[in-house]
């Protein structure tokens, strides 16, 4: 039994877990577990507590986005309605512009036969007159039909024109 070679390996590793245990090995090696399961411990609360603040930076951000989206909204709105009213209000320019303007043709065509008119009457009282005219001289003689006719062309003259 002494001479085998298990029986001195058995001794061996007694030997070797007892220097181990004489050492503190156990301690150590205990610490280091402990140590690293708090660092993970620790990793992963910092990761929670990560996690926590990107959902709410998230929620933040989209609580922003869905106000930034209905103020687009209303400013859309918003300018819309300022188009149609501005839409509305050359609609009635233009209208104001164009009775204006037929209201001025209507005054010059008004102006234009009022001139046509006098033009006519003018031109009938030079005609009445030059027959006038011819026709006293054909029936007066002398210089009292002379002075007659003369004084009777301006007086027509005066009171058509």
């Amino acid at each position: 039994m002494f001479l085998e070679a298990e029986f001195w390996v058995a001794v061996g590793f007694f030997v070797f877990v007892g220097l181990l245990i004489y050492l503190g090995v156990h301690k150590t090696v205990t610490k280091a577990l402990d140590s690293r399961a708090e660092r993970i411990k620790a990793d992963l609360e910092e990761a929670r507590r990560l996690k926590e603040e990107a959902a709410q930076l998230l929620a933040e951000y989209q609580r922003k986005r869905g106000q930034a989206e209905s103020e687009a909204e209303g400013i859309i709105a918003g300018a819309r309605a300022e188009a149609e009213r501005l839409a509305a209000e050359v609609k009635i320019r233009m209208e104001e512009f164009v009775a204006r303007r037929t209201k001025m043709a209507e005054a010059k065509i008004a102006q234009a036969e009022a001139q046509a008119a006098a033009d006519v009457r003018a031109a009938a009282a030079d005609a009445a007159v030059a027959a006038a005219e011819k026709i006293l001289r054909q029936q007066a003689q002398g210089a009292v039909a002379g002075e007659l006719i003369t004084r009777g062309i301006e007086d027509v003259r005066k009171k058509l024109n």
